[in-house]
C-alpha cells in the first residue's frame, strides 16, 4: 500500500500502486516513461494507448478508471483527467454536496485560513469559454498551480502573441477600406426606383415605417461597442480577444462585400432617397470611399449609402458584438448577457422599423454572423477537432490556423487591471525582447552577406 498523496509520489511508488491494482506488467513502461505522483493524475486514455503503448482495451479502460477513483479519494479537483461522464450533485439541484477538508498548500492566501470547505463537483461540457469563470474556487488553485492544471478543456498555454493581433487589426482595417469602395461601386449602379420598385417583403408590407429606428439601431451598435472595449479594457487575455474579434469581423464583412458587389437588390422603401449617379473620375470615388470609412458606415455620422442591401452591415455589427460580449463574460454576468441580447434583438427590429433593409438581409446576416462565430469558436475551443480537420481548416480558415496555433482549448475569463505596475512591467519587457530579437536576426543576416 503507498502513502502519502499521489501528486507527492516518486516513479517507484507510482510502480508499487500499480502492482497493487493488478497492472504490474506496464510497471516497466510507466517507469521508461518516469511517470510520477503528478504525471499519473493527468493521465488520459489516449496517454495511456499512444505513448505508453498499451494496447488492450480492457486493460486501458480499467488503468484510466483506476486513474479516474485515485483522483477523486483525494480530491485533485484540478486535474483535468476528472471524468466527464461522472457527475456529482450540486448545491442548486437540491441534494447535499460533498463535504471535505481542503488542504492548507492547494488554498488561495486569501482562504488559506479555512479549514473545511464545501465543494460541490459540477460536471459540465465546455462549448465557450464564458463557462470558464463559473468556478471561483477552482481558479484560485489554478492561479497558483500554474496552467498544467486547468478544467477539463481549458487552454495550458496562453502567449499573448502581439504581432498576431497586430496582422489581425491590420487586416480588419483592410476589409472596412474594401467595404468603403465597395459600397461607393453599389452605390453608383443602384436599380432605378420607377422601373425597379421595392420588393414584396411580408415584414415591410406589413409594419410602419418609423423615421428615427434607424438612428435608435446605431445608437445601440454605440452602446454594445463601448460595453466590449470595457471588457477588453479588463480581461486579461485581450489580446486573443482582440485578434479574434478582427479576424472574424474582417472575415465577415469581406463576404458582405461581395454578396451586395454580385447582386443589386431595388431600394426597400420609397422614403429613401436612392439613384444611380453618374460615372465620376477615381478621385472623386476615393474621396467619397474616405467619408464612408471614417464615418464607420453610420447614418448619425452623416453617412449616406444605397445599394449595399445583401447583407446588412448593421445586422452584422450587433451580432458579432453581441456574441464576443456573451462569449467573454462569465455566465454569472446573465444580466448584462440578458442586456445584449435584447439590445441585438431590438437592433435587428430598428433596422426592419426604419425600411433600411429587407427582411431576408437581417436573416442572412445574423445566420452567416452567428455561424461564423460557432465554427471559429468550435474549432478554436477543441484542439482535438482543429487537429482532425486540420488540411480542410488551412484551406477555408488559413488565417484560423495562423491566429490560433499557439491555443489549446477554451481561453478562460481572467481579468485583471492592464495598468497595473507589473503589467505595464512585462508590456515592456516583452517590447524589448522582440525588439532584441529582430535586431538580432538582422545583425545576423547582415554577416551572413
Amino acid at each position: 500500500m503507498v502513502r502519502g498523496k499521489p501528486e507527492t509520489w516518486t516513479v517507484p511508488e507510482v510502480g508499487a500502486w500499480l502492482e497493487g491494482q493488478g497492472f504490474g506488467q506496464y510497471k516497466a513502461a510507466f517507469t521508461h516513461h518516469k511517470i510520477s505522483g503528478d504525471i499519473l493524475l493527468l493521465l488520459s486514455e489516449k496517454d495511456i494507448k499512444e505513448d505508453l503503448k498499451i494496447t488492450i482495451l480492457g486493460d486501458v479502460k480499467r488503468l484510466h478508471l483506476s486513474i479516474t477513483k485515485l483522483q477523486q479519494e483525494h480530491g485533485s479537483l484540478d486535474s483535468p483527467v476528472a471524468p466527464r461522464n461522472i457527475s456529482v450533485p450540486s448545491s442548486n439541484t437540491g441534494y447535499p454536496c460533498q463535504h471535505h477538508s481542503v488542504p492548507q498548500h492547494n488554498l488561495h492566501p486569501s482562504t488559506a485560513s479555512v479549514p473545511n470547505s464545501t465543494t460541490c463537483n459540477r460536471t459540465r461540457t465546455y462549448s465557450s469559454d464564458s463557462q470558464a469563470s463559473d468556478f471561483p474556487e477552482q481558479q484560485q488553485q489554478h492561479q497558483s498551480l500554474g496552467n498544467l492544471r486547468r478544467p477539463s478543456g481549458m487552454a495550458t498555454q496562453l502567449q499573448p502573441e502581439y504581432v498576431k493581433t497586430i496582422i489581425s487589426c491590420l487586416y480588419m482595417l483592410l476589409v472596412t477600406w474594401i467595404t468603403a469602395i465597395v459600397m461607393v461601386f453599389v452605390h453608383d449602379r443602384v436599380p432605378d426606383r420607377e422601373r425597379h420598385p421595392p420588393l414584396p417583403d411580408i415584414f415591410l408590407d406589413n409594419v410602419p415605417h418609423i423615421s428615427w429606428a434607424f438612428q435608435l439601431c446605431e445608437i445601440t451598435i454605440i452602446l454594445l461597442t463601448t460595453t466590449w472595449i470595457i471588457i477588453l479594457f479588463f480581461h486579461k487575455h485581450r489580446s486573443i480577444a482582440i485578434r479574434r474579434f478582427c479576424a472574424l469581423s474582417g472575415s465577415v464583412f469581406l463576404l458582405r462585400c461581395a454578396t451586395m458587389f454580385i447582386t443589386s437588390l431595388s431600394v426597400p422603401g420609397s422614403h429613401l432617397e436612392c439613384a444611380p449617379r453618374d460615372p465620376s473620375d477615381l478621385a472623386t470615388q476615393l474621396q467619397q470611399a474616405w467619408i464612408i470609412w471614417q464615418g464607420g458606415g453610420l447614418s448619425i455620422k452623416g453617412v449616406r449609402t444605397c445599394g449595399d442591401y445583401m447583407f446588412s452591415g448593421h445586422t452584422t455589427a450587433l451580432t458579432l458584438l453581441n456574441f464576443f460580449i456573451t462569449e467573454y463574460t462569465p455566465r454569472r454576468m446573465y444580466y448584462l448577457h440578458i442586456t445584449s441580447w435584447v439590445l441585438n434583438t431590438f437592433g435587428i427590429f430598428f433596422i426592419l422599423a426604419a425600411h433600411e433593409h429587407y427582411s431576408i438581409d437581417v436573416f442572412i446576416a445574423f445566420y452567416i454572423t452567428s455561424r461564423m462565430f460557432l465554427y471559429y469558436h468550435s474549432l478554436a475551443n477543441n484542439r482535438a477537432l482543429h487537429q482532425r480537420d486540420s488540411f480542410r481548416t488551412k484551406i477555408w480558415f488559413p488565417m484560423f490556423s495562423y491566429f490560433e496555433a499557439q491555443i489549446d482549448g477554451i481561453v478562460p475569463n481572467e481579468y485583471s487591471n492592464p495598468l497595473s505596475r507589473s503589467n505595464i512591467q512585462h508590456f515592456w519587457k516583452t517590447v524589448i525582447i522582440i525588439l532584441s530579437e529582430n535586431l538580432f536576426s538582422n545583425n545576423l543576416k547582415e554577416k551572413d552577406n
